[in-house]
């Protein structure tokens, strides 16, 4: 199959790439150009910008594919002027959502069914931790009432593994591997959710094979904390109650992927994966997620969000030590 994926070169969109190359299909990407690239040279790769609207989309006109998968839309104006103009020369359109559409929901498990928050409006283009559901559920909006039901609605959980350029899951696989006493979040009994990426990318792939339409939540296993922090191969750790991370007025850009249970967001780490994995959803082994991130993050630069002296002053209150 002819695919068009609008992004491509960056984590997710990369994985994407390359699981539809693999299975043999011919893949086009449509980038700014601006990011490093190491897609395989069979990629056809196609300049533009979604911020133009119409004008930045000039290089697929008069083209068309089987699939497009939009791995790259974030606001209404993005999205609403690939949608159109694609609408009668791709098949199905497959947008990459993310779960933050279902806001600070108190329902648990987190469904497909799941109230979403309100959609922002579509004069809205900046992407920040307060905006980012609601443009997300504008998009979602806008695909489904272009494509109907040759659209497909991805909602994936964090997302996790090689190329990875959050620091999120990262922080804690290059924590794990330093010398000195790791703080642990919490008691150990808390929640985090993620997926890895290649797993959300080889769901792209049968999506776009079986032509399948509706909305799916891509998330992986549920762990416990004391269970994450034991497959990361962390020895010397301490465990600073969440009373006092909360005083020390932490928030998860220091404490990636930390949401103490029935806290702020907590739910999304509860998303049901069950309609995705009927649909052929496979999880990767969490131990294979972890060792080939940290061979990936061996040749990175990464500055890990809590500093060591932070670090170093809430394990000691977490001992009742003066620091």
């Amino acid at each position: 199959m002819r695919i068009l994926v609008l992004g491509g070169t960056r984590f997710v969109g990369r994985h994407i790439v390359e699981a539809l190359v693999a299975a043999g299909h011919a893949v086009s990407i449509l980038t700014r150009g601006w990011s490093p690239d190491a897609l395989p040279s069979t990629v056809e790769r196609l300049r533009g910008d979604r911020n133009l609207g119409n004008a930045g989309l000039t290089a697929l006109q008069g083209r068309s594919w089987g699939a497009c998968v939009d791995v790259s839309g974030y606001t209404p104006r993005q999205v609403r002027a690939s949608a159109e103009l694609l609408r009668a020369v791709v098949r199905r359109y497959v947008f990459v959502s993310a779960v933050m559409v279902y806001g600070n929901g108190t329902v648990r498990p987190v469904r497909e069914t799941h109230a979403r928050v309100p959609a922002a409006g579509e004069h809205v283009t900046d992407v920040n931790g307060e905006t980012y559901g609601a443009l997300k559920v504008a998009c979602e909006d806008i695909v489904q009432e272009i494509y109907g039901d040759r659209c497909t609605l991805l909602r994936p959980q964090v997302i996790a593994g090689p190329h990875d350029p959050s620091g999120r899951f990262t922080y804690w696989v290059a924590r794990a591997g330093q010398a000195g006493a790791m703080l642990a979040p919490g008691d150990g009994s808390d929640h985090l959710q993620f997926i890895d990426a290649r797993d959300v990318a080889r769901f792209v792939s049968a999506v776009v094979e079986r032509d399948l339409d509706g909305s799916f939540n891509l998330a992986g296993r549920r762990l416990t904390w004391r269970e994450f922090i034991r497959s990361l191969g962390a020895t010397n750790i301490v465990w600073v109650p969440a009373l006092i991370l909360q005083s020390a007025g932490l928030t998860f850009m220091e404490l990636p992927l930390y949401r103490p249970e029935r806290g702020t967001y907590s739910g999304l780490m509860e998303v049901s994966n069950e309609l995705a994995r009927a649909a052929g959803l496979r999880l990767t082994d969490l131990d294979a997620t972890i060792a080939d991130t940290r061979a990936w993050l061996a040749g990175q630069e990464l500055t890990l969000a809590l500093s060591p002296e932070r670090e170093r002053e809430l394990i000691a209150r977490a001992r009742g030590k003066a620091y």
